[in-house]
């Protein structure tokens, strides 16, 4: 065996120096010749290619249909790694045949490799399962011949005219290699026997005969266009020649055009006409994948005929990044990347020294299999790995190696790994010092993870050489973890310990959120949102009692899934307490406590009643508002007209003064010292006690101080002209106070004797023209 140290580097972060320096390359094992597909001729010899670099001694074998090949009398392996089949028989007398799928394979101290696979298949040649037929076709008109045979590899089609190999120099004759005869502007030379010819290296084969029949001339009458025979739907693979068939007929003869349904070009290199509209496509890409459009025109017009195929073009797997051979330390992790395209998209597997690699929760594959990870890896990590990336189109391969470094000298693993439970979040880990090459130790990494996490979830925590426990928090209850150390020196990292596993303790449930809405008088809505803190919950507790009460009504057993409840058959003129609480296998969590009073809906229902009533008076008083508001606008406008044509604009200004005395029904104004004056629905609080009018008792205006504190229920006393500002509360109290419409009047009220007469009072015409317009309403 061939050896290689490598070593390494030393780098430092925090209390942990390790070395990832990758080195160089170690010698690697890969395919410098792999073998192809074949087809192979019964009877004759059959050579498969492969040849190996890399470091000596490498042993090559072959193996069909993944069964290991021995030499024998059929079979020789050549030192070069080339496998030779003296006589392939594609069915041997055992029942057993060499046809199927053969690979290298090639090993040597650092691994194993496999070649791609090599389809290995018979040359056949079956029979005709399309004869041409016999045709009569006018002069001048267009003749079609057509005949299909299967065969490996695919049969070369050409044709015979009486006897003889039809010229293929005749511009009017079209040979389709899909085995089609097209014959243009047919003319009586053109009449005879025909048949087509299939050759392959296993056979050649002829078809049935058919006749070729060339009646009178063309007649100059107007024919449609119309396309005999349109474009198949085709699959191919790339660098292949795609033939579009495409045979019109019309009188005059149509003119015949190609175009792609998507509207993209179909551009000109690799682009032949084949006779008078046949498309051949050579060497075809991906690109030229597509639905292709025959259109057959009339000359110097717009009527067409069209017919349409599918052309799908496949390209075998092909790689666009190869994994590469890496070196890592033991106990880091190693990551290869495989990309490949093709059409259809390749699918990608993996190789472990020619075995298929098998995941585990250190070996993960991801991104549709194009990422290998192998987490903390070991010294049986160490092998060559090859990505295989096939299709329908072919196959390929590429193969990397992974050196697991390893130094002399390192730590042995630490030991007496185990872990106690501190508390519902917080887990102890202790461990022992390693038993060899401790000197060198300049700290240990405790690897932490859930049990149920993939390896990759890991995380690590750096603890200082002289401290062998690490107390871990933050970690969720009732949550099983598994421990792992490594003891690192500046020269690598020991081999992990055993891996040590514990659960965190269970946790209550934390105190939920507790609301409560009053439905009525004896009745409650508890709504509560649980918390999603601390441990989870399976259940709700709820109580309740009168707060006078010792005891709770309850426990109410409610389901993790219910968020509220009603409680019903309350005495309406108590405070209650209400009481909820989590629980869960663990325990009981805190509980939320509210308290609620039904006194106040009660005292409020009471109060509604006569403030529902005024409503209605109100709405009732708005009405008799409205009416007023209309007389009082046609009073002002013959007023304005009046003005206009007399130009007494002292009327204007007693107009004026009149609207802003009715426009406020609530407010009353004083007019101090006059000897006649306005008043509007001037009722006093007496005069309505005595009339019974007031719509409040007493003891409701109690209840209206209680309920809105900041309103004045009573008049103030007038003093002299401060009574103009009277504040907008008021209004409350006319709500109260209001009178039907039919109280309603404009009266004259007369100063007595003893007081003077105001300065600039309301004048004896004023009144009157109120009076009038009073009668008008």
């Amino acid at each position: 065996m061939v050896s290689k140290r490598c070593y390494l580097s030393c780098g430092a972060l925090g209390l942990l120096l390790t070395a990832l320096v990758e080195v160089g390359h170690c010698a690697e094992l890969a395919f410098a010749v792999e073998p192809s597909d074949i087809i192979a001729v019964q009877e004759q010899p059959l050579m498969l290619h492969c040849q190996v670099d890399g470091i000596q001694p490498i042993t090559t074998s072959w193996r069909r249909n993944g069964v290991l090949l021995l030499d024998g009398e059929n079979n020789a392996m050549f030192v070069n790694g080339s496998l030779v089949i003296t006589r392939f028989q594609k069915t041997k007398a055992d029942g057993s045949s060499d046809e199927g799928d053969y690979d290298c394979v090639a090993q040597n101290h650092f691994g194993l490799v496999v070649s791609r696979k090599a389809k290995v298949q018979a040359a056949t040649m079956a029979e005709f399962h399309v004869h041409p037929q016999s045709v009569q076709v006018e002069e001048g008109g267009v003749s079609r011949f057509q005949c299909h045979i299967h065969g490996l590899p695919e049969p070369l089609v050409s044709w015979e005219k009486n006897g003889v190999p039809v010229d293929t120099d005749n511009e009017r004759y079209t040979l389709l290699p899909t085995g089609v005869l097209q014959i243009t502007g047919v003319r009586v030379e053109d009449s005879g026997i025909f048949r087509c010819v299939a050759t392959n290296i296993a056979s050649v084969k002829r078809s049935l005969e058919a006749r070729l029949t060339v009646s009178g001339s063309q007649s100059a009458v107007y024919k449609e266009p119309m396309i005999l025979v349109g474009p198949e739907n085709l699959t191919l693979t790339v660098h292949q020649t795609a033939i579009l068939e495409c045979v019109a007929t019309g009188y005059p003869r149509p003119i015949v055009s190609w175009s792609r349904l998507d509207g993209r070009p179909i551009g000109v290199e690799g682009i032949q006409v084949l006779g008078t509209g046949n498309l051949m496509i050579s060497d075809l890409t991906v690109q030229h994948s597509g639905v292709y459009v025959c259109a057959a025109n009339k000359p110097g017009t717009r009527v067409r005929r069209t017919a349409q195929g599918r052309l799908v073009v496949q390209a075998p797997a092909e790689f666009v990044q190869s994994p590469q051979s890496i070196s890592r330390p033991l106990g880091t992790t190693a990551i290869f990347t495989c990309v490949a395209q093709g059409e259809p998209a390749p699918q990608l597997t993996w190789l472990k020294n020619g075995q298929i690699l098998e995941t585990s929760d250190n070996v993960k594959l991801r991104n549709n299999n194009s990422t290998l990870t192998i987490y903390g890896i070991s010294l049986e990590d160490e092998a060559i790995y090859q990505c295989i990336a096939e299709n329908s189109a072919g196959s390929t391969q590429a193969s990397a190696r992974l050196t697991v470094l390893w130094a002399d000298g390192l730590p042995s693993p630490p030991r007496d790994v185990k872990a106690v439970t501190a508390s519902s979040t917080a887990i102890q880990v202790l461990w022992s010092q390693p038993l060899q090459n401790t000197q060198e130790i300049i700290g240990y990494v405790l690897h932490i993870r859930k049990t149920i996490d993939p390896i990759e979830m890991e995380y690590q925590e750096a603890v200082s050489k002289s401290t062998f426990q690490q107390l871990v928090s933050d970690l969720e209850p009732s949550t099983s973890y598994a421990f792992y150390v490594k003891a690192y020196t500046s020269r690598g990292a020991s081999k992990p310990s055993e891996t040590a596993t514990e659960k965190t303790l269970g946790e209550v449930p934390a105190t939920p959120s507790l609301f409560i809405k009053v439905l009525n008088s004896t009745s409650i809505q508890a709504t509560w949102e649980p918390s999603i803190k601390l441990g989870m919950h399976r259940g709700f507790k709820l109580y309740y009692r009168k707060v006078h009460v010792s005891h709770f009504t309850g426990p109410l057993w409610l389901p993790s899934n219910i968020t509220s409840f009603n409680i019903t058959q309350l005495d309406p003129s108590v405070v209650y307490e209400v009481k909820l609480l989590a629980f869960n296998q663990h325990g009981e969590g805190n509980s939320s406590v509210r308290f609620v009073s039904l006194r106040d809906t009660v005292e409020r229902s009471v109060l509604n009643t006569p403030c529902n009533c005024v409503k209605d008076e109100q709405n009732k008083t708005s009405t008799t508002g409205i009416i007023i508001g209309i007389h009082i606008g046609v009073t002002c406008i013959i007023f304005c007209v009046l003005f206009l044509m007399f130009g007494y604009r002292g009327r204007l200004l007693m107009c004026k003064n009149v609207q802003d005395h009715l426009a406020t029904p609530q407010v009353v104004r004083n007019q101090t010292g006059s000897s006649a004056g306005l008043v509007l629905n001037r009722v006093s609080r007496r005069d309505l006690d005595e009339t019974g009018n007031t719509g409040k008792q007493p003891a409701d205006t109690n209840e209206l101080e209680r309920l809105f504190p900041g309103t004045p229920l009573r008049e103030q006393p007038d003093k002299g002209n401060e009574t103009d500002n009277i504040p907008s509360t008021l209004h409350d109290e006319t709500q109260i106070s209001t009178l039907p419409l039919d109280e309603f009047s404009i009266m004259e009220e007369r100063q007595p004797p003893s007081e003077s007469a105001p300065v600039g009072g309301a004048t004896g015409p004023s009144e009157n023209h109120l009076h009038r317009a009073e009668e008008q309403g």
